[in-house]
């Protein structure tokens, strides 16, 4: 992945042009009354993952989910977790915002996840995006919805020929694109509606289930890896060497 392509599709992080641009704007008032409540440095996480053909019960995805945000929250008190997570009948795309320790834990949670051999809710998570220092959050608060076929377009099962032949990069920034519509249209709506009202605007079943099956994402355990792994630094030439992945940490 080239420096050119993974500049493409940063460019739908939602990050701040500058960092003086924030100091600039900033009042005593913003200082006190927001940033003073936004302690951490916030992150934002984009996950999808296929669903168990034997999971009759989507809504148990949704309930496991909020068990692991009460039990984030009682461990990282100030790092609120907020988000979305989209149900589909086939798959599932997941949108978290809060810090690295928060986002970690949910990414080590997949891993665990994906290891189960019994009674697994989901199957092959793959990482889609990952914004560091996004301007601002999406999300007031974490919930999830389950949406029903005749609210998704795309059958994973039809996959087509276009589809199959647009590259990673390409698949990625109509996911983020879909997102980023959405929430140009909630600024003007009431918070949290057009996330709920206008799914048609969230990245079909058969987009994600052709990145589900792109090598170029990273599974949680390889995001985790990358993590946990030192940076490959060649004295010789003062180079690191960076991943060809379209996430990193």
């Amino acid at each position: 992945m080239t420096e050119k392509s993974l500049e493409k599709i940063t460019s739908f992080s939602w990050d701040r042009d500058s960092e003086d641009m924030e100091e600039d704007s900033a009042t005593m008032f913003d200082v006190f009354n927001s940033h003073m409540r936004e302690r951490i440095v916030l992150q934002r996480l984009i996950v999808i993952a296929r669903l168990p053909h034997d999971l009759t019960d989507r809504t148990e995805l949704g309930a496991h989910y909020e068990r692991l945000n009460f039990q984030l929250s009682k461990r990282y008190s100030r790092d609120l977790m907020t988000g979305r997570l989209y149900i589909y009948p086939s798959c599932l795309l997941h949108i978290i915002e809060s810090s690295r320790e928060v986002l970690l834990s949910v990414l080590t949670d997949l891993k665990d996840m994906q290891h189960q051999t019994h009674g697994a809710l989901l199957e092959a998570p793959r990482v889609v995006f990952m914004a560091h220092h996004p301007q601002s959050r999406l999300f007031q608060q974490w919930s999830y919805k389950v949406l029903e076929a005749d609210q998704v377009a795309g059958d994973p099962g039809a996959k087509a020929q276009e589809d199959e032949e647009e590259t990673t990069e390409t698949l990625v920034c109509t996911v983020l694109s879909g997102l980023q519509k959405l929430q140009s249209k909630s600024k003007k709506a009431v918070p949290g509606s057009v996330w709920d009202e206008t799914p048609e605007l969230i990245a079909s079943q058969r987009v994600l289930y052709i990145l589900l099956a792109r090598e170029e994402l990273l599974t949680p355990q390889q995001h985790l890896q990358m993590y946990n792994s030192p940076l490959d630094i060649h004295m010789d030439f003062g180079q690191v060497i960076r991943s060809s992945r379209l996430t990193t940490v």
